[in-house]
């Protein structure tokens, strides 16, 4: 994601666009997120990093269509966001798992929604659950899950709905430490492997860098977006990248540019 003027994606690479979009709620007392102009370029993973109450979730909400632009417009795929679509797709910090269904039930559920599931449909699914390593615990009910591993289930969630833009809020803000970075590095795998383009807010700077192309730093509220800073690291990343110099320099980039806004 980039400023207009620091695009560095050509045109026919642009999947997410945003243009002067503002949003204001309490009859516009409140501006969540103001002037944002930005290009996400496609296969792009941008992580979103601000103090709270600064509009990241707001603008993830945005792109998915859940809630209109007060003022800009946002395109995906050259055409305007007037509502929710099915080439985006969001997964939010808890996983929202129907405790009566079983792993693969609830993975397709996006599916159920638009019809009754194909063979083909289930296929996917388990391979799905495979990809995020829980083929073993497919017929599992959430009760029988670890938090981490109920994550897993509403990550392969998000992918069965086929979308390529995917929409990540706080998805692994109430684990552990020592299972958030294992699924950070689940996750950056598996973007990439399914070649999707990914949004994703946190509070988390070491979990922005580790995760991204780019990270956009946003100022108190109103939103806006400070700074873009650019992550020139080398993937597939291991969790040791996080001690390099390079790591650390950005890490302190971040920090104080957040200091500064």
């Amino acid at each position: 994601m980039v400023k207009h003027e620091q695009s560095m994606a050509a045109a026919g690479d642009v999947v997410v666009s945003g243009l002067n979009v503002g949003k204001t709620f309490a009859a516009g007392t409140v501006v969540a997120l103001e002037n944002a102009n930005f290009d996400i370029k496609r296969g792009s993973f941008v992580s979103l990093v601000g103090p709270s109450g600064c509009g990241k979730s707001t603008l993830l909400r945005l792109v998915s269509g859940l809630i209109e632009p007060t003022s800009g417009e946002i395109e995906v795929h050259g055409t305007p966001v007037n509502g929710p679509r099915a080439d985006i797709s969001m997964m939010f910090q808890k996983a929202t798992l129907l405790d009566w269904r079983t792993s693969l039930e609830n993975v397709l559920l996006p599916t159920e929604i638009n019809g009754t599931p194909s063979k083909a449909d289930k296929n996917r699914a388990l391979d799905l659950l495979k990809l995020v390593g829980l083929e073993d615990f497919a017929f599992s009910f959430p009760a029988q899950l670890s938090g981490g591993m109920q994550q897993r289930v509403a990550l392969a969630r998000l992918l069965q709905t086929g979308a390529d833009i995917l929409l990540l809020d706080e998805p692994f803000g109430a684990l552990d430490e020592f299972t958030r970075e294992h699924l950070n590095t689940e996750l950056m795998r598996i973007v990439a492997e399914v070649r999707a383009t990914a949004i994703f807010v946190t509070h988390n700077i070491t979990e922005a860098i580790f995760l991204a192309d780019q990270v956009v730093v946003m100022t108190s509220r109103p939103g806006r977006m400070a700074k873009i800073i650019n992550v020139d690291l080398e993937r597939p990343r291991p969790l040791s990248i996080q001690t390099s110099v390079e790591f650390n320099k950005l890490v302190e980039d971040v920090r104080e540019t957040l200091g500064a806004v």
